[in-house]
């Protein structure tokens, strides 16, 4: 299966944020991933509900959403009103993480669940039949740019294991630190949907950029 591309519009200039949509809508990749912060959960502040409801009208490509919040379960509905696709919740914010998972199938959107980099894989282990998608942070979440942590490669490989042994369908998303030099680590690993922002956004051409994430898998090198 080829890998799908959701570059993050956490990284974009938010001067010209409907800019950077077309952009994204133009390129190779597959989803538009948005990282919604609290400033309680993690310590940053992002965007709400009015900003996804405005990249939904201008998106040619699914919502990857990302809610890095406390008690994501009180917005959920909100969320799939918005225009999500996908909801990503994390393990460390839910203490019913069951209801939660249900909550965001009913609502519509594929259910994802996110690991920080200090959470075991196998605290999963109960809700893994129940999920579209596993998120493994690759960064402490709550800003952009951060120095990649290899032990995500790891997970990767373990949830990867699991999958294949109990016959299960999720996909493996890793977020944070991605970029062209450790992508081919990332896919061989396991990964589904690799996550970028500053090695898109960030570049002179962040249309090129997206195109050499892509050519890794025209080259069939990791598949």
């Amino acid at each position: 299966m080829a890998f799908k591309l959701a570059p993050s519009i956490l990284a974009a200039d938010f001067n010209h944020l409907a800019d950077a949509v077309h952009l994204v809508n133009q390129s190779q990749s597959d989803w538009l991933h948005l990282d919604v912060m609290d400033g309680r959960f993690v310590p940053n502040i992002s965007f709400g509900f009015p900003v996804i409801k405005a990249i939904k009208k201008e998106s040619a490509l699914p919502l990857d959403v990302h809610l890095m919040i406390v008690e994501p379960e009180r917005y959920i509905e909100r969320f799939a009103e918005a225009g999500a696709d996908i909801i990503t919740v994390h393990y460390e914010a839910c203490p019913n993480l069951h209801r939660t998972i249900y909550q965001i199938r009913e609502a519509g959107p594929m259910a994802g669940v996110a690991l920080n980099p200090h959470s075991n894989t196998l605290l999963l282990d109960d809700v893994l039949e129940d999920l579209d998608m596993v998120l493994v942070m690759s960064v402490n979440p709550g800003f952009g740019g951060q120095k990649f942590i290899y032990r995500a490669i790891n997970k990767i490989q373990q949830l990867k294991k699991v999958r294949t042994e109990r016959n299960l369908n999720f996909l493996i998303e890793v977020d944070g630190g991605v970029g062209h030099q450790n992508a081919q680590a990332l896919l061989q690993a396991g990964a589904d949907v690799l996550v970028a922002g500053s090695s898109v956004f960030k570049t002179d051409d962040p249309i090129r950029s997206i195109a050499r994430f892509k050519e890794i898998k025209a080259n069939n090198v990791f598949l």
